[in-house]
């Protein structure tokens, strides 16, 4: 491989880096601390214990980050989340 197509694999890894998007999860006024734990824990995998900590977040501070990866990856999740009755977008 010789240095320019080095660069632009170089380039391409980094682009592909740097597309990492941020699954956010916002706080309501009817859903309970219980069923958003157990809709972490369901479709995002989390362990009850990064469930509860997110859920705090997402109480006191109005969201909460709850996963990261690609629109690819993120977009099954959030529609889970929202057929859950959860407010959730992809930022």
């Amino acid at each position: 491989m010789n240095t320019q197509e080095q660069e632009l694999v170089d380039l391409l890894e980094a682009v592909e880096i740097t597309d990492v998007k941020d699954l956010v999860v916002f706080n309501d006024d009817f859903n309970t601390f219980d069923h958003v734990i157990n809709t972490l824990i369901r479709v995002c995998k989390h362990t009850p214990e990064q469930a509860e900590q997110c859920t705090l977040l997402i109480h006191f501070k109005g969201k909460c980050t709850v996963r990261t990866g690609s629109y690819d990856q993120l977009n099954p999740m959030r529609e889970a989340i929202c057929d859950a009755g959860i407010d959730a977008k992809i930022i």
